[in-house]
């Protein structure tokens, strides 16, 4: 066994590398209980349940009632992809010991950044006595920003639990160890 000398560049370098570790590192995105597939089995069902409704009334000369049952399916294909389109909105929160940041994603691709020290950033929450955890805000300085709205009240309480643990870890420092 041999001992050395500390080197406070290798030291440095290597606190920092703890310091920039996340504690926290979470992406919340909208729930959807319909992916690609379940999708186009709807589709084809709603397609195929449309040509059999409609094949009496275009031999007894009703040929428009056809029309209409695709203007349906038109429709609600529509809304399947306006629904799809808002699924990837999301958020994501990271928290190191020197910075918490937020970056939200709208279903548009539009982006906004928050950062702030963990020192000086709060968790506020809004409860109601029926449904729960209503609202979850990051606060520091003056700033205020609503996070997880995405998720339900009962998830919400679960995240902001996690989410205030990391900040208090946060605030603690790094945990340094020996090397």
């Amino acid at each position: 066994m041999s001992l050395s000398k500390p080197d406070p560049e290798r030291a440095a370098a290597a606190s920092g590398a703890v310091a920039e570790r996340p504690v926290f590192d979470a992406t919340i995105t909208p729930h959807r209980s319909l992916g690609a597939d379940g999708f186009r089995l709807v589709m084809t069902l709603v397609c195929a349940i449309g040509i059999i409704a409609s094949v009496p009334f275009v031999l007894l000369g009703a040929w428009p009632v056809a029309g209409f049952f695709g203007l349906d399916i038109l429709a609600l294909f529509i809304a399947f992809k306006a629904n799809f389109n808002a699924a990837r909105a999301f958020e994501r929160i990271v928290v190191t010991p020197l910075e918490v940041m937020l970056r939200q994603v709208s279903h548009r691709g539009k982006e906004a950044v928050w950062r702030s020290n963990p020192a000086w950033t709060k968790l506020e929450r809004e409860h109601d006595e029926d449904y729960g955890l209503l609202r979850l805000d990051l606060v520091s300085r003056g700033s205020r920003i609503a996070i997880a709205s995405a998720l339900s009240p009962q998830e919400r309480e679960g995240f902001a639990h996690a989410l205030g643990a990391a900040l208090a870890k946060a605030r603690r420092g790094p945990d340094f160890e020996p090397a």
